[in-house]
């Protein structure tokens, strides 16, 4: 099973057992432990994966970090948890700042269970830094996210490779904040740069307080429209592999064929995807309506984030077609002849989608 799947399979769990995820200890058992799992060290080996690791740290004696993760025998990472829902941002983790000191170990983790903030001594060697330089969030991840990921598995990991890029990928990050803080909060200075490139009069207070709505909008429309020009652009890569593949004359399936992981995405699936974004045209932005493929299963979801799930296509199977649809983030399926039946379903389709707009 791929890294990714089984990080969906994480998180469709969590996401099902949060009301019951009310500790520090749910939230290891539910989450972090699997997730250590899915990088494939082994949680139920203590020369591998050492729970309550303890040593003593100056005038500190017997203190403890959740987890220590060996590699070939070294230390590596330290784990520090949080109950499932704590804000990382707000919490304290002084014992991994004085652990990290005084261990072998290159990265350290902080996590509430679905947000994983890796950390090393990139400012300062053996001093832990303030910033993460990598977050990797189980409920709203792409294929970048995945590809750092994967450099901290265990038949990957490499701690100069790490670090080589780990610099470029925290400020690359904090860069990515501070541009989208400025859309969220504007600053004066953001304003007056572009006022001085659009308009020559003089920029006193009310033509900053004038300006400041419109460069706002201004942005929005702007990465709307470039969104939805690579969705055109991405669409019309998809009809024009469809023709090719008709017209082959050896081509003896309309499936797509499958990637490296097995995944296959098949015509169906891209038709019944396609519905769906027809018609919920009138409700949401389609750039907004994202399909995840995966072996059991192809997702459609909001935001392309795993936690607003529209539907489910189960096509798989060769007897009979289902759809699972939400409510209340609970699927029910329901059996289809075709993917034309969707039309049917498109009050319960627009429920959903509703839930997560409110």
């Amino acid at each position: 099973m791929e890294l990714s799947e089984k990080l969906h399979g994480i998180a469709c769990r969590g996401e099902d057992q949060v009301d019951h995820i009310k500790n520090e200890e749910a939230t290891k058992t539910a989450l972090v432990l699997p997730f250590i799992s899915s990088l494939g060290y082994d949680p139920f080996d203590t020369r591998e994966v050492v729970p309550e690791f303890t040593a003593d740290v100056g005038t500190k004696k017997g203190e403890k970090v959740d987890y220590a993760i060996r590699t070939d025998g070294s230390l590596s990472i330290l784990v520090e948890c949080k109950p499932l829902g704590t804000n990382l941002s707000s919490v304290q983790y002084s014992q991994l700042y004085r652990y990290f000191a005084c261990t072998d170990a290159k990265f350290a983790i902080l996590t509430n269970g679905f947000e994983y903030r890796f950390y090393s001594d990139l400012d300062s060697e053996n001093k832990l830094d303030n910033r993460p330089f990598f977050t990797f969030d189980l409920s709203d991840f792409n294929e970048q996210d995945i590809e750092e990921l994967k450099k901290f598995t265990k038949p990957n990991f490499d701690v100069n490779a790490i670090l080589g890029t780990a610099n470029r990928l925290k400020y690359t990050n904090l860069a990515k904040q501070a541009i989208d803080e400025i859309f969220q909060d504007t600053p004066e200075e953001y304003v007056k740069y572009i006022v001085s490139k659009v308009y020559d009069g003089r920029q006193t207070r009310q033509v900053i307080d004038d300006f400041t709505p419109i460069i706002k909008e201004a942005g929005r429309l702007y990465i709307k429209e470039q969104v939805a020009q690579r969705l055109r652009g991405a669409l019309a890569s998809n009809d024009v592999e469809a023709n090719q593949a008709a017209s082959t004359p050896d081509n003896t399936s309309q499936d797509s064929q499958p990637d490296d992981d097995g995944i296959i995405t098949t015509q169906e699936e891209i038709d019944a995807y396609n519905i769906v974004r027809s018609l919920l045209a009138e409700q949401v932005d389609v750039s907004r309506i994202a399909m995840r493929d995966a072996k059991s299963y192809c997702a459609v979801l909001l935001d392309d984030n795993n936690r607003k799930p529209i539907c489910r296509f189960h096509f798989n199977a060769k007897s009979v077609k289902r759809v699972g649809f939400f409510n209340d983030k609970k699927e029910n399926r329901i059996d289809i002849s075709s993917v034309s039946d969707l039309f049917q379903h498109r009050d319960q389709l627009k429920s959903t989608v509703n839930e997560y707009l409110e």
